[in-house]
Protein backbone atom coordinates (compact mmCIF):
# COMPACT_ATOMS: atom_id res chain seq x y z
CA UNK A 1 0.00 0.00 0.00
CA UNK A 2 1.43 3.68 -0.99
CA UNK A 3 2.39 6.27 1.38
CA UNK A 4 0.20 9.40 0.38
CA UNK A 5 2.96 11.29 1.83
CA UNK A 6 6.07 9.63 0.35
CA UNK A 7 8.66 12.38 -0.37
CA UNK A 8 6.32 15.22 0.49
CA UNK A 9 7.43 17.88 3.15
CA UNK A 10 4.91 18.91 5.35
CA UNK A 11 5.19 22.34 7.81
CA UNK A 12 3.06 22.29 10.80
CA UNK A 13 1.95 25.68 11.93
CA UNK A 14 1.24 24.22 15.72
CA UNK A 15 2.81 24.75 18.95
CA UNK A 16 1.14 21.90 20.90
CA UNK A 17 1.05 18.15 19.83
CA UNK A 18 3.72 18.62 17.50
CA UNK A 19 5.63 15.48 17.91
CA UNK A 20 2.38 13.32 17.94
CA UNK A 21 1.71 15.33 14.13
CA UNK A 22 5.79 14.66 13.09
CA UNK A 23 5.24 10.84 13.55
CA UNK A 24 1.92 10.33 11.99
CA UNK A 25 3.53 12.17 8.61
CA UNK A 26 6.30 9.78 8.96
CA UNK A 27 4.73 6.92 9.02
CA UNK A 28 2.73 7.92 6.21
CA UNK A 29 6.18 8.97 4.48
CA UNK A 30 6.78 12.39 4.76
CA UNK A 31 9.32 14.70 6.13
CA UNK A 32 7.52 16.80 9.06
CA UNK A 33 9.18 20.48 9.82
CA UNK A 34 7.84 22.39 12.65
CA UNK A 35 7.54 26.19 12.02
CA UNK A 36 5.48 27.22 15.47
CA UNK A 37 3.17 30.26 14.38
CA UNK A 38 1.80 30.89 17.50
CA UNK A 39 3.58 31.76 20.60
CA UNK A 40 2.17 31.22 23.87
CA UNK A 41 -1.17 31.82 25.45
CA UNK A 42 -1.33 34.45 28.73
CA UNK A 43 -3.99 35.34 30.62
CA UNK A 44 -4.66 39.01 30.09
CA UNK A 45 -6.19 39.95 33.51
CA UNK A 46 -4.67 43.59 33.74
CA UNK A 47 -5.47 44.31 29.77
CA UNK A 48 -9.73 43.18 30.91
CA UNK A 49 -10.41 44.92 33.70
CA UNK A 50 -10.50 48.90 32.39
CA UNK A 51 -12.72 47.40 30.20
CA UNK A 52 -15.08 45.75 31.88
CA UNK A 53 -15.09 48.53 33.88
CA UNK A 54 -15.88 50.63 30.96
CA UNK A 55 -19.16 48.44 29.76
CA UNK A 56 -20.10 48.28 33.54
CA UNK A 57 -19.80 51.93 33.76
CA UNK A 58 -21.58 52.85 30.11
CA UNK A 59 -23.57 49.65 29.60
CA UNK A 60 -23.63 47.98 26.71
CA UNK A 61 -26.83 47.02 24.17
CA UNK A 62 -25.18 44.23 22.48
CA UNK A 63 -22.67 41.51 24.50
CA UNK A 64 -21.54 39.10 21.92
CA UNK A 65 -19.80 35.81 22.87
CA UNK A 66 -16.77 33.69 20.66
CA UNK A 67 -16.23 31.41 23.04
CA UNK A 68 -16.94 29.21 25.97
CA UNK A 69 -13.91 29.21 27.75
CA UNK A 70 -14.03 33.20 27.09
CA UNK A 71 -16.81 33.57 29.03
CA UNK A 72 -16.06 31.66 32.11
CA UNK A 73 -12.55 33.44 31.82
CA UNK A 74 -14.01 36.48 31.62
CA UNK A 75 -16.50 35.90 34.59
CA UNK A 76 -13.57 34.44 36.70
CA UNK A 77 -11.94 37.76 35.93
CA UNK A 78 -15.12 39.87 36.88
CA UNK A 79 -14.88 37.91 39.78
CA UNK A 80 -11.52 38.79 41.29
CA UNK A 81 -12.44 42.13 40.45
CA UNK A 82 -15.66 42.13 42.43
CA UNK A 83 -17.88 43.19 39.39
CA UNK A 84 -19.27 39.73 38.59
CA UNK A 85 -22.43 40.26 39.42
CA UNK A 86 -23.06 43.81 37.64
CA UNK A 87 -21.46 42.14 34.63
CA UNK A 88 -23.40 39.37 34.69
CA UNK A 89 -26.84 41.91 35.42
CA UNK A 90 -25.29 44.07 32.04
CA UNK A 91 -25.31 40.71 29.99
CA UNK A 92 -28.64 39.52 31.07
CA UNK A 93 -30.06 43.14 30.19
CA UNK A 94 -27.93 43.23 26.71
CA UNK A 95 -28.73 41.22 23.58
CA UNK A 96 -26.71 38.47 22.76
CA UNK A 97 -25.02 36.97 20.10
CA UNK A 98 -23.21 33.51 20.01
CA UNK A 99 -20.24 31.86 17.90
CA UNK A 100 -19.86 28.08 18.06
CA UNK A 101 -22.11 25.33 20.79
CA UNK A 102 -19.55 25.97 23.45
CA UNK A 103 -20.50 29.11 24.02
CA UNK A 104 -24.09 28.56 23.47
CA UNK A 105 -24.05 25.61 26.15
CA UNK A 106 -21.89 28.54 28.72
CA UNK A 107 -24.63 31.02 28.19
CA UNK A 108 -27.14 28.67 28.69
CA UNK A 109 -25.45 27.92 32.20
CA UNK A 110 -26.02 31.59 33.09
CA UNK A 111 -30.00 31.13 31.98
CA UNK A 112 -28.64 33.29 28.68
CA UNK A 113 -30.50 32.61 25.62
CA UNK A 114 -28.90 34.21 22.51
CA UNK A 115 -31.18 36.34 19.71
CA UNK A 116 -28.74 35.45 17.27
CA UNK A 117 -26.41 32.59 16.93
CA UNK A 118 -23.98 30.96 13.98
CA UNK A 119 -25.28 27.65 12.23
CA UNK A 120 -21.68 26.10 11.86
CA UNK A 121 -19.02 27.22 14.27
CA UNK A 122 -17.86 30.53 11.44
CA UNK A 123 -17.67 33.58 12.42
CA UNK A 124 -19.49 34.46 8.82
CA UNK A 125 -22.57 32.35 9.61
CA UNK A 126 -22.97 35.06 12.66
CA UNK A 127 -21.99 37.72 10.57
CA UNK A 128 -25.62 36.26 8.64
CA UNK A 129 -27.51 36.25 11.96
CA UNK A 130 -26.68 39.87 12.78
CA UNK A 131 -27.59 41.06 9.43
CA UNK A 132 -31.36 41.83 9.96
CA UNK A 133 -30.47 43.66 13.17
CA UNK A 134 -29.86 47.58 13.70
CA UNK A 135 -26.67 48.62 14.99
CA UNK A 136 -26.17 52.39 14.19
CA UNK A 137 -25.09 54.43 17.26
CA UNK A 138 -25.50 50.67 19.40
CA UNK A 139 -22.90 49.90 21.93
CA UNK A 140 -21.03 46.63 21.37
CA UNK A 141 -19.01 44.61 23.24
CA UNK A 142 -17.80 41.63 22.05
CA UNK A 143 -15.57 38.73 23.61
CA UNK A 144 -12.23 37.40 21.57
CA UNK A 145 -10.33 34.08 22.65
CA UNK A 146 -6.92 36.07 21.82
CA UNK A 147 -7.24 36.77 18.45
CA UNK A 148 -8.89 39.41 16.61
CA UNK A 149 -11.93 38.69 13.89
CA UNK A 150 -11.71 41.61 11.43
CA UNK A 151 -14.74 40.38 9.43
CA UNK A 152 -16.77 40.60 12.56
CA UNK A 153 -15.44 43.82 13.93
CA UNK A 154 -15.51 45.78 10.13
CA UNK A 155 -19.48 44.53 9.92
CA UNK A 156 -20.19 46.12 13.27
CA UNK A 157 -18.51 49.30 12.65
CA UNK A 158 -19.95 49.58 9.10
CA UNK A 159 -23.01 49.15 10.51
CA UNK A 160 -22.45 52.31 13.22
CA UNK A 161 -21.37 50.07 15.90
CA UNK A 162 -19.53 51.34 19.04
CA UNK A 163 -17.48 48.09 19.77
CA UNK A 164 -15.45 47.24 22.42
CA UNK A 165 -13.23 44.47 22.53
CA UNK A 166 -12.60 41.99 25.72
CA UNK A 167 -9.64 39.50 25.22
CA UNK A 168 -9.45 37.70 28.22
CA UNK A 169 -6.90 35.77 26.88
CA UNK A 170 -3.78 37.52 24.50
CA UNK A 171 -1.23 35.92 22.47
CA UNK A 172 2.48 36.68 22.80
CA UNK A 173 3.49 36.96 19.20
CA UNK A 174 5.86 33.78 17.67
CA UNK A 175 9.54 34.00 17.25
CA UNK A 176 9.92 36.36 14.02
CA UNK A 177 12.87 33.84 12.98
CA UNK A 178 10.28 31.01 12.46
CA UNK A 179 8.21 33.11 10.60
CA UNK A 180 10.73 34.44 8.21
CA UNK A 181 11.79 31.13 7.29
CA UNK A 182 8.67 29.81 6.83
CA UNK A 183 7.45 32.53 4.58
CA UNK A 184 11.04 31.81 2.75
CA UNK A 185 10.10 28.28 2.33
CA UNK A 186 7.02 29.29 1.27
CA UNK A 187 8.05 31.93 -2.02
CA UNK A 188 11.01 29.38 -2.99
CA UNK A 189 8.44 26.46 -3.02
CA UNK A 190 10.45 24.30 -0.70
CA UNK A 191 7.39 22.73 0.90
CA UNK A 192 4.58 20.51 -0.35
CA UNK A 193 1.79 21.43 2.39
CA UNK A 194 1.28 23.81 5.45
CA UNK A 195 -0.83 22.25 8.19
CA UNK A 196 -2.77 24.76 10.28
CA UNK A 197 -4.40 23.93 13.48
CA UNK A 198 -5.97 27.58 14.59
CA UNK A 199 -6.57 30.84 12.76
CA UNK A 200 -4.02 32.57 15.20
CA UNK A 201 -1.19 30.78 13.09
CA UNK A 202 -3.02 31.96 9.94
CA UNK A 203 -2.60 35.51 11.11
CA UNK A 204 0.63 35.57 12.19
CA UNK A 205 2.41 34.41 9.14
CA UNK A 206 0.05 37.05 7.06
CA UNK A 207 0.24 39.66 9.15
CA UNK A 208 4.21 38.95 9.29
CA UNK A 209 3.61 38.93 5.13
CA UNK A 210 1.59 42.23 4.83
CA UNK A 211 4.88 43.74 7.02
CA UNK A 212 7.07 42.45 4.38
CA UNK A 213 5.02 43.33 1.12
CA UNK A 214 5.19 39.31 0.41
CA UNK A 215 1.54 38.52 1.06
CA UNK A 216 0.95 38.58 -3.07
CA UNK A 217 3.34 36.35 -3.89
CA UNK A 218 2.53 33.79 -0.52
CA UNK A 219 -0.76 33.65 -1.87
CA UNK A 220 0.67 32.68 -5.59
CA UNK A 221 2.59 29.92 -3.78
CA UNK A 222 -0.20 29.00 -1.73
CA UNK A 223 -2.75 28.66 -4.67
CA UNK A 224 -0.40 27.02 -6.99
CA UNK A 225 1.70 24.73 -5.50
CA UNK A 226 2.08 24.73 -1.65
CA UNK A 227 -1.28 23.23 -0.31
CA UNK A 228 -2.74 24.90 3.08
CA UNK A 229 -4.64 22.64 5.61
CA UNK A 230 -7.14 23.70 7.95
CA UNK A 231 -8.18 21.32 11.13
CA UNK A 232 -11.44 22.91 10.97
CA UNK A 233 -13.91 25.71 9.47
CA UNK A 234 -12.83 29.01 11.70
CA UNK A 235 -8.71 28.05 10.27
CA UNK A 236 -10.42 27.63 7.29
CA UNK A 237 -12.15 30.41 7.48
CA UNK A 238 -9.41 32.97 8.49
CA UNK A 239 -7.35 31.37 5.51
CA UNK A 240 -10.20 32.41 3.28
CA UNK A 241 -10.01 36.01 4.87
CA UNK A 242 -6.74 36.36 3.36
CA UNK A 243 -7.29 35.32 -0.01
CA UNK A 244 -5.95 31.62 -0.05
CA UNK A 245 -8.30 29.97 -2.44
CA UNK A 246 -6.92 26.47 -2.06
CA UNK A 247 -7.39 24.29 0.90
CA UNK A 248 -8.02 20.83 2.06
CA UNK A 249 -10.29 21.25 4.94
CA UNK A 250 -11.36 17.13 6.89
CA UNK A 251 -14.07 16.87 7.88
CA UNK A 252 -13.34 15.79 11.18
CA UNK A 253 -11.56 18.58 13.37
CA UNK A 254 -8.75 16.69 14.77
CA UNK A 255 -5.28 16.68 14.08
CA UNK A 256 -4.70 13.07 13.07
CA UNK A 257 -7.56 13.51 10.65
CA UNK A 258 -5.98 16.36 9.45
CA UNK A 259 -3.11 13.93 8.31
CA UNK A 260 -4.82 11.17 7.05
CA UNK A 261 -6.73 13.86 4.62
CA UNK A 262 -3.59 15.26 3.51
CA UNK A 263 -2.14 11.81 2.58
CA UNK A 264 -5.30 10.91 1.08
CA UNK A 265 -5.10 13.56 -0.91
CA UNK A 266 -1.80 12.92 -2.29
CA UNK A 267 -3.23 9.73 -3.35
CA UNK A 268 -5.19 10.90 -5.46
CA UNK A 269 -3.34 13.46 -6.78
Amino acid sequence: MSKGLTGKRVAIGASRKTDEMSTLIEKQGGFPIVRSLQGTVFLAEKEVGPNLNKVIKDGTDWAIFTTGIGIETLLDIADKLEIKQQLVNIIQQSKIASRGYKTLSSLKKLGIYPEAQDEDGTTSSLINSLEKFDFTGKKVMVQLHGEQAPSLIKFLEEKGADVTLILPYQHIPPETETVATLCEELLEEKLDAICFTTAVQVRSLFNFARDNDCVDRILTSFNNHILAVAVGKVTAEALREEGVEKMLVPEHERMGAMIMELSRYYCNH
